[in-house]
């Protein structure tokens, strides 16, 4: 074993090994509340919580996927790099996808399912190089911007800091209960909403301090605070057998056997954006992550990057037939690599975690609106850090990153953020000029993302 995770080459050993692999999984481990938590709807009004699946299935979902993706990652790709479902591509799921545009998350897995195996074809044919040079950096560094204001903003929302307000659509919530006269529900509403503004507070102080498991450490200490007050329940149990998986598995095959359903303009934007989104995250992150670990050939690219990016593309389509959106690479493998992890037994420890933490699913009866709020805003701020790389100084490159960042949290849709910067920035490019500038591929995309508009937004 040391032999085939070279650990001679890269001068480690296993206790180090070993120690990587848990502070990955704790840096990680927030997913699976919050993956639950997003997917199932249960931030929704009641009547709509029917239209998403059970919270249960999704967590088994969740831990099986991200197990089997980070052991593909560390034994075919042997990198030091955990995979778990990714933020903002459930978020896309379930607010845009569903909540929106009204498809069934049965077939919004099947087109999870279709995305990963595309992405699969691109890794093993060497077309992504083409692709990746197709987009645009400031349209590629505005999705992720726009993604992380998106993410933040349900968080906000969800923790009651941000409410809807008739004159102003949007205001500050309630962040005090002194006042005579408030009713109950009201009194109950700003103290969670503190509760969460006191998460976040912790989180951020976690975080700035450099500690790995931040985010996880912090969604505890905010549970455990709730407790204390009476406003988080506390778990009749700690060990359990995992919940069914029977609600999700395989749901993704009632849509994938009928083409009607997939071959629309409507499934077509949501395979796209799903493609789109994982393809360049998964890209970036296992780069950025590789280059850490200063695992990159002297070409600047990542060893075996077939093998690296058709981990991630199988990883999905499994996610896709257990029952969650989209699974990737999480740029939080980097805390395994500063605590000295550098093969892909790293990720071996990782994912033995995630297929221990099966067995601890009543502990998510802490996990209230509250609790996730800090985890959605903190990884929204670490998202929307590409706002700064975006060529503000060039309007044309500017203004159609304005756009796509700006549209996403205002029309609850990352996908109308999307369709917007892919029309605007052709339309830019012919107006000033330089037609020639732009691939190809982005005016197909152009008119695709106007159909879109056209005949599918009501």
């Amino acid at each position: 074993m040391r032999k085939y995770f070279e650990f001679d080459k890269l001068g480690t050993n296993y206790r180090r090994e070993i120690i990587a692999g848990i502070t990955t999984f704790l840096a990680m481990a927030y997913i699976l509340a919050v993956n639950p938590f997003i997917l199932s709807g249960a931030d929704l009004p009641p009547d709509l919580k029917a239209n998403y699946p059970a919270f249960g299935a999704v967590f088994t979902a969740t831990a099986l996927a991200a197990a089997l993706g980070t052991l593909l990652m560390g034994i075919f790709g042997r990198l030091p790099i955990g995979q778990a479902p990714g933020m903002g591509l459930n978020a896309f799921f379930t607010y845009t996808v569903v909540l929106t545009m009204q498809i069934p998350w049965q077939q919004a897995l099947a087109g999870v399912f279709l995305s990963c195996t595309i992405f699969l074809i691109l890794s093993l044919t060497g077309v992504r190089e083409a692709i990746i040079k197709a987009i645009p950096q400031s349209l590629k560094y505005a999705v992720s911007a726009g993604i992380g204001l998106f993410i933040a903003f349900i968080g906000l929302k969800n923790a009651g800091i941000i409410v809807a307000n008739d004159a102003t659509f949007v205001a500050l919530g309630h962040l005090t209960f002194y006042h005579e006269g408030m009713k109950p529900e009201a009194i109950l509403a700003a103290k969670n909403a503190l509760l969460a503004v006191f998460g976040l507070i912790v989180t951020v102080i976690l975080l700035s301090r450099k500690v790995n498991a931040g985010i996880f450490i912090g969604m505890l200490i905010t549970a455990i605070t709730g407790m204390f007050f009476g406003l988080v329940n506390l778990p009749e149990q700690v060990v359990s057998a995992p919940p069914s998986l029977a609600p999700t598995f395989g749901a993704a095959f009632e849509y994938l056997g009928n083409p009607s359903a997939l071959f629309t303009v409507n499934m077509l934007i949501v395979v796209l954006t799903f493609l789109f989104v994982d393809f360049f995250d998964a890209t970036g992150t296992l780069l950025g992550v590789a280059s850490q670990a200063g695992l990159l050939r002297e070409d600047g690219n990542l060893p075996r990057p077939g093998k690296a990016l058709a981990s991630d593309a199988i990883a999905g389509m499994a996610g896709a037939v257990l029952g969650t959106s989209t699974t990737t690479a999480y740029v939080e493998s980097t805390a395994g690599v500063a605590a000295g992890g550098r093969s892909g037994f790293t990720a071996v420890v990782t994912g033995i975690m995630f297929l221990l933490a099966l067995f601890f699913s009543p502990i998510l009866a802490i996990v209230t609106p509250a609790v996730t709020a800090p985890a959605l805003i903190i990884v929204g701020v670490l998202m929307a850090s590409h706002i700064a790389k975006v060529a503000w100084d060039d309007l044309d490159e500017a203004f159609p990153a304005f756009l796509t960042i700006l549209l996403m949290p205002l029309t609850y849709s990352i996908a109308t953020g999307i369709a917007t910067g892919f029309i605007v920035y052709p339309v830019m490019k012919v107006m000033k000029g330089k037609a020639r500038e732009v691939h190809p591929a982005m005016y197909v995309l152009f008119f695709v993302f106007l159909a879109y508009f056209i005949w599918l937004r009501e």
